[in-house]
Order: C-alpha cells, then structure tokens, then sequence
C-alpha cells in the first residue's frame, strides 16, 4: 500500500492515473515482476505484486520515485508525494491470494464511493471479468482456481467476489498473522522468516562500495572525485553507482555527496555500465569480486 502524504490525494485526473499504468507496465518489464491484482483511490493504492530475483524494494522505489516526478511535474509542485515507505505484507498465495484479489478489488465499495466494484474504472476488476483489457495484470492464475474454462472462471469469480460483498465476508489484510508482516499458515510464515534470515539484504555502506571500487582499480577517492572522464576513473565510479543502485537501503544522493557528483549522470553511468556488464564478463567477474568482498566483511563485523 502507498498512502498519500497526510492523507491528500495522488490522483488529480485520469491521466495521472494511465500514467501510473504506464510505470507499471515498465516496472514489470524492467523487474520481472507481475501484478495479480490492484486499486487505485484517491488518496492510496493497493498492489498485489509477485517477485522474482530483483526484491519489492526496487519496484516500489522505481515506481514510486517516477510517480511523484510526474506529478510534481505536472502540477507544477515540488516535495513528496507519499507518506514514507509503502507498507508490504508478505502473503501465502496458495492460501490468500484468491481472497486478497476481492478484497483489494472491493476497495471503492468499502469507501462508498460505488455499490459493486465493476462500477469503479480504476481496478483489475473489469479485467478479471474479461470487459476491460489490461495486457500488464496478471489474472490466469486466480481465474485457473475456478475453473480451466475462461468463460466460467471469469462467471464464477464474479459470483465469489460478490458473494463476498453480500455475506459481508470481507477479510481484514491490513496486518498479517506474524509480526504484522506475514500472512499465512505458521510453516508458511516460519519458511518466510527462515529464508529471510539467510538472505538479508547487504547493510554495507556507501563507503564500503567506494572503498571495494577503489581497490578493484587501484585508484583513490580523490581520483573518483577529480573531474574529466579518464578510465578507469569513469568506469570506477560507474561501478560504484550500479552497486549503490542494486542496494535497496542505499541511495545515488550519498554516493553523490562522497564523490562530489550530481544524481542524474551518476544514474546514467550506472544504466550503461548495467548494459555492459552483462555482455562483458570480466567486468562482471570483477563485480562479482567486489561483493564478494564487501559480504566477506560484514560477516566478520
């Protein structure tokens, strides 16, 4: 869930709200994630979001940063436009999926802004029942638990969400069952909890990155700091932007600051070094090394 900054709205029109379709459709591309199911209100969303290798942190920073770029753009203001981080539950989908489908397409009905949820535009509900097309939602899934026939699975998901509405079976998904972060049934959450333990996202620095850099070029700081484009000072920094930029709990602006650079062309060096690695494989051997490094430590400290 993203949440207006104190509550005022992060839609104006309903170009704001293609747009965010857009950056949707491009995180999905980018990131390799799909969308089972969303909302958009006036003032939050709703997004039921399924990652692969690239962690939710990356998706909700790219959307959430080109989101309020836009706006600011377009309605000529400046600041943030969300209140803080979003809020992630990790949901058990053999268990809740289904039911966090109605309940996040059932959101306009809750607030009373419609009486049944195919009246609002803005869900994945219409397309659920196959009268709205939205190529970047995932639906087969969901709709396959009813039935392997399209046409029935869309008749009997329509009942069920309804159904839902009527019995006034509307599931709370607001905290989960444990520590507030996870739904589903304890070997699902002691399963979540234990991967998790075993593969936490590096807490090195952005001076643990500059510093691995520096000596995977024998260069220093003041080198990566120098102005002019001269290997391997160029390539040194770009490194270190890619790095910082594959860390979700670090940001382009504190490399910036470190290396006396603004954040667009660091960004840019790291899309192109991001290019290059990938058909480069001493640069990525090289890559690999350094953070191969940088755990090493951390596992010691």
């Amino acid at each position: 869930m993203l949440r207006g900054n104190a509550g005022d709205p992060v839609f104006f029109n309903d170009q704001d709200r293609f747009r965010f379709y857009l950056f949707l459709q491009q995180a999905i591309e980018k990131f390799c994630c799909r969308i089972h199911g969303f909302c958009l209100m006036d003032n939050h969303i709703h997004l039921i979001v399924q990652v692969a290798e690239i962690p939710l942190s990356r998706v909700m920073q790219n959307i959430s940063l080109r989101y309020t770029k836009w706006i600011n753009y377009s309605q000529g203001r400046v600041g943030h436009l969300f209140q803080g981080r979003y809020k992630a539950l990790l949901i058990d989908a053999d268990a809740y999926l289904l039911q966090l489908v109605g309940y996040v397409h059932l959101n306009p009905v809750r607030a009373g802004m419609t009486t049944v949820p195919e009246q609002y535009r803005w869900s994945g509900h219409l397309a659920y029942l196959g009268r709205d097309e939205i190529p970047w939602l995932t639906t087969d899934w969901v709709l396959s638990q009813f039935s392997p026939n399209l046409a029935r699975a869309r008749q009997d998901y329509e009942e069920y969400v309804l159904n839902h509405l009527k019995e006034g079976k509307q599931a709370k998904f607001h905290s989960g069952t444990v520590e507030g972060i996870i739904l589903g049934e304890d070997h699902f959450a002691e399963e979540a909890l234990r991967h998790a333990a075993c593969d936490m996202t590096p807490r090195y620095s952005v001076a643990d990155i500059v510093s691995g850099v520096c000596q995977a070029y024998s260069v220093d700081i003041e080198q990566l700091r120098a102005t002019g484009k001269q290997r391997p000072f160029t390539e040194a920094r770009a490194l270190a932007a890619c790095m910082v930029l594959e860390a979700p709990h670090l940001t382009l602006t504190e490399l910036g600051k470190k290396l006396n650079r603004t954040v667009v062309p660091l960004g840019r060096a790291a899309r192109k070094l991001a290019q290059r690695i990938e058909k480069d494989p001493e640069l990525r051997k090289r890559k690999t090394e350094i953070i191969e490094v940088l755990k090493k430590a951390e596992s010691q400290t």
